[in-house]
């Protein structure tokens, strides 16, 4: 019922009992019963779902104020209610994570399976996903006849465990366990830890972003709850005197003075060091806006790692980034304290992660090339948290270079004298005066000595055999209209039409297929008899989604190599019967991407038409149903 209310609340157009019933994996029917449930208790707080005939529900709000007070109410709901009973595998296995890292002793596994209402056989068969997630954070499992199970690990991995599963501020139902299993901090003490923190950021100037001060205040906050309970952190003494001749260790220990004073527990020195390693984990540098001298203040290393990463992007996707001042400072001040989380095992939450692989896709690829490069140099672990932070760097590069990118520049070449080179040159002047710079004219065999890099295309009146990084379009030495539409369309940046983006040879619909591994192996084939990809084209397929499932809810999935592989652009779609698994998600709607080797053309356009897709749920469910190629680009063109 509340993924029917979540889904309806964020979606204009109305969603059918299908599309509901396939997210929550029930039957249609199922939903119905659900609606109806949903809708008697709506009614009575100011909204209902309306029927709209042959489309499916929507919501409709009459009362905002009481709908929003209800709303509230929902979230507050004890742990106890119906609505909060895991349903699916991965939540009885959050659930059990939560239930384990929140006892003081043993559970029994009886109890758990009797609070989930499932067999004992069940939880027996989740215990083994519990285990592979807690021993990612170097956690085990105590077992004792009778008794039942416990966690053990260090103090501090059962608390980055604590931070990752319970005080996930974005998940109301870890919020609600933790109310009923713990007697946990009030937003009153929060508060106070919070204003602590700032009063000592802003003294020491130490410079902050948001998510950084949320993850210290919860670590802060953990910290006393256990202090409280008589647990401890140890770290290695070797670690310690690193971290104890740091600034950031004067500030953690004013921070933690007070925090001492407010609630009257005392913090061991260990406790100190580790919000030290906070402090040291986001700091940024607080100098003027000066980009040179940051640069120059960056450690060697650390300018090493970026430029590599850098050039690993630029190799396979010829963004024009690499020289962006802007870029290598944001890099730069993200990777010193990235790398330092990962020396301390520290586990950062990207709260903006599925939003930025939504809305930034090529920025997410390059940011996951970018991570590559590092982890292979540097040894530390980049998980999709980190990724999606660098690509929200490299995002806002790419948005800056459009902006610089100004007009198209041109540069003429012709096969000797200058006389049809200038022709040529006057005609694009007065033809094209604000969308081109024509750069110059240079006869075809001095073309070695010019830096391509500073060009976006050239116009030659004799064809050019060789491969180059820039187009070439071809045109008669006396410019007729065919020639001058040709550039126009370059220079105009004419939009794909849509038939352009899917071709009917490499559309699939209504596919009785059952797993993500069958879709691409199905796709994988089509691909390779069509002679658009080789053999490796599905093992980086796989490589890539190693790194980060495609999946991007919405039942879409969008698999691609983690390097471009194909001599072409080309969008490849397979609509399913029913819904598959795919990572976490249901995936029903599958687009293939494979981008050129090499290639110079601007993607954005496509890149946009996949958001609106992905994003819009009453789209997708659309294409779903098509079954011819017609039905199929109708929906599209609409």
């Amino acid at each position: 019922m509340r993924t029917i209310l979540g889904e309806l609340m964020a979606e204009q157009a109305p969603l059918t009992g299908k599309y509901l019933g396939n997210i929550n994996k029930v039957t249609s029917r199922t939903t119905r019963e659900d609606v109806k449930r949903v809708n008697e208790l709506l009614s009575e707080n100011g909204a209902t779902i309306d029927t709209v005939m042959g489309h499916g529900y929507q919501l409709a709000i009459h009362d905002d104020q009481k709908f929003r007070t209800f709303l509230k109410s929902v979230f507050k709901e004890e742990v106890t209610s119906a609505s909060m009973i895991p349903k699916s595998p991965e939540d009885r296995i959050a659930y059990v994570i939560k239930r384990l890292l929140l006892s003081e002793g043993f559970v029994k596994l009886d109890d758990l399976a009797d609070e989930v209402y499932v067999s004992r056989s069940t939880i027996q068969n989740d215990l083994k996903q519990v285990k592979h997630i807690l021993s990612e954070y170097d956690i085990g499992l105590e077992s004792l006849p009778n008794y039942g199970l416990k966690v053990k690990g260090s103090e501090l991995k059962l608390r980055f465990c604590m931070a990752e599963y319970i005080f996930d501020r974005e998940d109301e139902a870890s919020q609600r366990l933790t109310e009923t299993h713990l007697s946990t901090l009030g937003q009153k003490e929060l508060d106070f830890i919070l204003a602590i923190i700032m009063k000592q950021v802003k003294e020491n100037e130490i410079t902050l972003s948001d998510i950084a001060i949320n993850n210290l205040l919860i670590h802060i906050g953990i910290a006393y709850k256990r202090i409280k309970s008589g647990y401890h952190v140890t770290l290695y003494q070797t670690d310690l005197k690193q971290i104890t001749d740091q600034k950031e260790y004067e500030v953690a220990k004013k921070i933690v003075q007070e925090v001492e004073n407010t609630f009257h527990v005392a913090f061991p020195q260990a406790e100190i060091a580790y919000i030290a390693i906070h402090l040291l984990g986001t700091k940024l540098l607080s100098k003027a806006n000066a980009t040179d001298e940051i640069v120059e203040a960056m450690d060697d290393d650390i300018y090493q790692l970026v430029m590599l990463a850098l050039d690993k992007v630029e190799q396979e996707f010829n963004l024009g980034i690499k020289q962006d001042k802007e870029l290598i400072i944001g890099l730069g001040l993200h990777l010193k304290p990235a790398i330092n989380r990962y020396r301390y095992g520290m586990n950062v939450r990207n709260p903006m992660l599925q939003d930025i692989k939504k809305n930034y896709p090529l920025a997410f690829e390059a940011g996951i090339l970018a991570g590559m490069a590092i982890e292979a140099h540097a040894g530390t672990r980049f998980d999709e948290n980190e990724i999606g932070y660098l690509s929200l760097h490299i995002g806002a590069a790419i948005e800056r270079q459009k902006l610089k990118s100004g007009p198209k520049r041109c540069l003429i070449v012709c096969a000797s004298g200058l006389g049809t080179a200038q022709l040529i040159y006057y005609k694009l002047k007065s033809k094209f005066t604000t969308e081109m710079d024509v750069v110059g004219t240079t006869e075809y065999y001095k073309l070695d000595n010019y830096n391509l890099n500073e060009i976006d295309f050239i116009v030659s009146s004799i064809p050019i055999p060789e491969e180059l990084t820039v187009p070439v379009i071809e045109v008669n030495a006396i410019l007729g209209d065919h020639d001058l539409e040709k550039i126009n369309q370059f220079v105009m940046d004419s939009q794909k039409s849509i038939t352009d983006l899917f071709q009917k040879d490499l559309l699939y619909l209504r596919k009785n297929i059952h797993t993500k591994e069958e879709a691409l192996a199905f796709m994988h084939e089509q691909l390779v008899e069509k002679g658009l990809v080789d053999k490796t084209f599905l093992e980086s397929i796989y490589e890539r989604e190693q790194i980060a499932p495609t999946s991007f809810g919405n039942l879409v999935a969008v698999p691609h190599p983690i390097t471009p592989k194909s001599e072409e652009t080309f969008l490849a779609i397979c609509t399913l019967d029913k819904p598959i698994e795919w990572g976490d998600k249901s995936v029903q709607f599958i687009c293939v991407l494979s981008i050129k080797k090499n290639s110079t053309e601007d993607l954005q356009e496509m890149y946009d038409l996949l958001g609106n897709v992905i994003d819009s749920a009453s789209m997708v469910q659309k294409l779903i149903k098509a079954k011819t190629y017609e039905e199929f680009i109708h929906v599209m063109m609409k």
